[in-house]
């Protein structure tokens, strides 16, 4: 799979701006004003571009921090207190305000269209949307090319469904509300 991301990400080096600039405005103002973004590590989909496009929506971003116990969490993103963290992550520091985002965008190895989501088996993602979760709506949106979707992908019982993906040719519904990938 990530040799598959791999190669989509050489062959579409403009990716990153035209799903920023394809994305639906609506899922913002519909489950804004708090973002949780991701800054790209290696090929990942880069959000850049969307997270820029968001804040000048006037969206609030945060992204995540991985705490000592491997907890995640989503802090502001100002530039400021922003530093290198495990796994290659650039992240804020832990000075940095806790924020609740409502709109959590996620990188991914590959999706199934059943809106199972391969990361990198740490879980950081799925327990912070389940905590997320448990104080009130979120909607959880993967960040793909469109060639990192899957026939099916392997789940445990605790990994999360995403609600959604949107890649630089399509948008993808899927099972909105569903918490549980079964």
């Amino acid at each position: 799979m990530m040799e598959m991301r791999t190669e989509a990400a050489a062959r579409d080096p403009d990716a990153a701006e035209r799903l920023a600039a394809r994305f639906p405005i609506k899922l913002f103002e519909r489950y804004g004003p708090v973002v949780a973004g991701t800054l790209a590590i290696g090929d990942e989909l880069d959000a850049a571009p969307l997270i820029a496009r968001l804040a000048a929506q006037g969206a609030r971003i945060v992204l995540p921090r991985v705490e000592g116990g491997g907890e995640m969490t989503f802090r502001d993103a100002s530039p400021a207190t922003l530093e290198k963290g495990p796994f290659g992550l650039t992240q804020p520091s832990a000075s940095a305000e806790i924020v609740r985002p409502n709109l959590v965008l996620a990188p991914l190895l590959a999706f199934d269209a059943r809106g199972r989501r391969l990361g990198y088996g740490k879980g950081h993602y799925d327990r912070a949307v389940t905590k997320l979760r448990a104080t009130g709506r979120i909607f959880y949106l993967g960040l793909a090319y469109a060639q990192q979707q899957v026939d099916a992908i392997p789940v445990e019982r605790h990994d999360l469904l995403l609600d959604w993906v949107e890649t630089p040719l399509n948008s993808i519904p899927l099972f909105l509300g569903r918490a549980v990938a079964r």
